[in-house]
């Protein structure tokens, strides 16, 4: 049985090893804390949980999901990173941080996505088939954020932390709010430079345009009456 599995896991062995490298690289691009290979591999959870997550996703494909399943339950107890193995994740993947991460199991993330601690990408339905997001390339999604069901994030995207994504969003835009809403469509770096204080708010935004539509109608009614 052990020559039978090594047999079906070997076709993934180079996939697996470029995805690592390309994650371990995002580590260094992403986080100016991370000072040398050795500390990454022995402190950053976010690095143990997406190379666990790896592992377990070659045993989930070649159909030993029990296997795969407790792999990432072991993980999941000792990060706080929960990543279904049959969750689809290119390379260059980094969680910052990573305590209370969730990724469901037919989420797809393409390549140099980068989310932080909080996270949920999930579903809205207990029905069989796509029910959780797919993030594409460069996509940015800040601490306690909440993506659900089966949307789609564009390229270059960033989502502003403890936004709730329900609607699918369009390339290169910023989202924040509960529910997210698209600020910008102007798309600046692929480093993560979430600056919230430079980030305009819809609903404050919404509220001060009503303020003025009511002062404005005040006037009018003022005037009538004189």
């Amino acid at each position: 049985k052990f020559l039978k599995i090594k047999h079906l896991v070997y076709p993934y062995r180079m996939v697996i090893f470029k995805n690592l490298n390309l994650d371990i690289k995002a580590v260094f691009d992403k986080d100016p804390a991370a000072r040398n290979l050795f500390e990454v591999i022995l402190t950053y959870p976010g690095f143990h949980a997406i190379f666990w997550y790896r592992i377990s996703h070659v045993l989930w494909k070649i159909k030993l999901k029990l296997l795969a399943r407790v792999i990432s339950n072991i993980v999941r107890m000792l990060t706080g990173i929960e990543i279904h193995p049959g969750a689809k994740i290119d390379g260059g993947f980094f969680i910052d941080h990573g305590m209370g991460v969730v990724i469901g199991e037919t989420t797809e993330i393409g390549s140099n996505v980068t989310i932080y601690q909080g996270v949920t990408l999930g579903g809205i339905s207990s029905n069989k088939g796509k029910r959780h997001p797919t993030i594409a390339s460069n996509v940015i999604v800040g601490a306690g954020s909440k993506i659900l069901g089966p949307l789609n994030i564009g390229t270059n995207t960033k989502i502003g932390a403890n936004s709730v994504v329900i609607d699918n969003i369009p390339e290169g835009s910023t989202v924040v709010g509960i529910p997210g809403k698209v600020v910008s469509k102007e798309f600046s770096s692929n480093a993560p430079d979430l600056y919230h204080n430079k980030i305009s708010d819809p609903t404050t935004d919404e509220m001060v345009l009503l303020q003025e539509k009511l002062k404005d109608l005040e006037n009018k009614i003022n005037k009538l009456k004189s």
